[in-house]
């Protein structure tokens, strides 16, 4: 089978042997999985492991919890829970150190391809984006109707990165005056005025990616996690992270090469500088031509992998 191929209708994990190759997997080693998704990255990492070797797998979503009962084993533990819980849930199982920590950050397919769950522009559906759907946070919809003009503005042009954050803030702002939105048609409507002409799919991606960031709180997750990562590893331990998107990326970046997201290298009174972190990787990984042509979402997917000090 075509290393590519390595999937299941539920979920087609990007760079899967990258992935397995950066982790350094050993039988007996003890690994976690932050994002369990579609369990496609889970399935094959537990391929590998024998007793005492055990697997952890994070999720929150509810549907991500019934796949994991399909991978049911001694060897594995699936743990509901955003992974911003990292080390207490690790710690509480008894867990620690790991020796290796596995992240594909962003949607699972799975996710993508069910309409009710809001987060594809391709459908429509309820505007909701949120990764634990059965959860009490705010939905794509409460941001969209509830936010103030100036809270729109900031999370378009913050997390979306959308260059008309201002008119698109303003046209939301005017549009649900006259009745809520709720649905995707609702909304693609409502901006249609100021989404730009044969880049339709680009922007609504921007604008729908700026949506499920704010509405899972996403960067500051992604940035505890990324801080309890030094605590979970044992020295030479592996941390393995996807990311679709600059944002995560260049936080991914900063963590591993200066232990912190922003400013420079801290240094001790003799100017010796002191990193959780060792990057293995120069630059990110990037999928090959040929898995990009077979799974879209592997163009954006960029990989860094490093090393406990």
């Amino acid at each position: 089978m075509n290393e590519y191929q390595n999937d299941t209708a539920y979920h087609r994990p990007v760079m899967l042997r990258e992935c397995l190759e950066g982790l350094d997997l050993q039988p007996g080693g003890r690994y976690v999985d932050v994002t369990f998704g579609g369990g496609g990255h889970s399935a094959r990492i537990l391929e590998r492991l024998q007793h005492p070797g055990h697997l952890y797998s994070f999720d929150q979503d509810a549907d991500a919890e019934r796949e994991a009962a399909q991978l049911a084993r001694p060897e594995f533990t699936f743990i509901r829970s955003n992974f911003r819980q990292l080390f207490q849930e690790l710690k509480r199982h008894d867990a620690l150190p790991m020796d290796g920590l596995l992240a594909d950050l962003g949607v699972s397919s799975h996710q993508f391809d069910t309409p009710e769950r809001g987060f594809s522009t391709r459908f429509d559906g309820p505007l909701d984006m949120r990764m634990d759907s059965e959860g009490e946070d705010a939905s794509a919809a409460d941001i969209i109707n509830e936010y103030s003009e100036a809270e729109l503005h900031r999370i378009f042009g913050m997390y979306g990165e959308v260059t008309n954050a201002r008119t698109l803030a303003n046209t939301v702002a005017t549009a649900r005056r006259g009745q809520s939105i709720s649905t995707i048609a609702g909304l693609k409507k409502a901006i249609a005025p100021c989404t730009p002409r044969g880049k339709e799919n680009k922007y609504l991606a921007q604008v729908f990616q700026a949506l499920r960031i704010e509405a899972n709180d996403e960067m500051a997750a992604l940035r505890e996690m990324l801080e309890q990562t030094a605590q979970v590893l044992r020295p030479g331990g592996r941390l393995v992270v996807m990311s679709y998107h600059s944002l995560e990326d260049r936080l991914v970046k900063n963590f591993i090469a200066k232990g912190k997201f922003y400013g420079e290298v801290e240094k001790d009174l003799f100017g010796r500088s002191s990193v959780p972190f060792e990057a293995l990787t120069r630059k990110p990984v990037e999928a090959s031509p040929e898995e990009i042509a077979l799974n879209s979402r592997a163009r954006s997917a960029k990989l860094r992998i490093a090393s406990k000090n």
